[in-house]
């Protein structure tokens, strides 16, 4: 395991969760606006995250841990002003799921964050939206009637379970800040 890896990327995902909490709790999070802050650190992340790629492949579980993989995930999952990056990423990340390097869910998450960026129906129903009144919901999905089959498939709750939870940790947020 390179150790010194598995820090860089648990630092880079401490800073990136502080970062967004900060700004969560101080309601400065809009629908709209990606904040300047937030911008800065995926930027950031984003070049590292991208050299590391670039270097060793995907950071799977046996190069960095499983806390590291992890960290690595959330790093290509919010390079969103890279979205030819998170494409790239998306074979390799297969690859290491299949191969046991990494974890079924962050396929699934990555995938969605994809297709729903390009303006396509997502297929596990991982990325959500809230509504004028603050209430969650998912974003299109491909096969709704198969979402909880293929989200059990790769590890996930239930599609009504995923949709609660988020709706109950950012609606404080959306409140404070609507």
């Amino acid at each position: 395991m390179n150790h010194r890896l598995r820090q860089e990327l648990l630092s880079m995902q401490e800073e990136d969760q502080r970062v967004l909490r900060e700004l969560m709790d101080a309601g400065e999070l809009r629908e709209q606006e990606y904040h300047p802050r937030m911008r800065a650190v995926h930027e950031r992340n984003n070049a590292r995250i991208k050299a590391i790629v670039g270097e060793y492949g995907w950071p799977g579980v046996a190069l960095v841990g499983k806390e590291g993989a992890k960290a690595a995930w959330l790093m290509v999952q919010h390079a969103v002003l890279d979205t030819a990056f998170m494409e790239r990423a998306l074979p390799l990340l297969e690859e290491a799921v299949k191969n046991g390097d990494a974890e079924g869910w962050c396929l699934a998450y990555l995938q969605d964050r994809v297709l729903t960026m390009a303006g396509k129906p997502q297929i596990y129903g991982t990325q959500h939206d809230f509504d004028e009144n603050g209430i969650a919901f998912p974003l299109p999905i491909a096969e709704p009637g198969k979402v909880d089959l293929l989200r059990r498939d790769i590890g996930l709750e239930p599609l009504s379970e995923a949709t609660k939870r988020i709706q109950d940790r950012y609606r404080p947020v959306i409140n404070k800040s609507g």
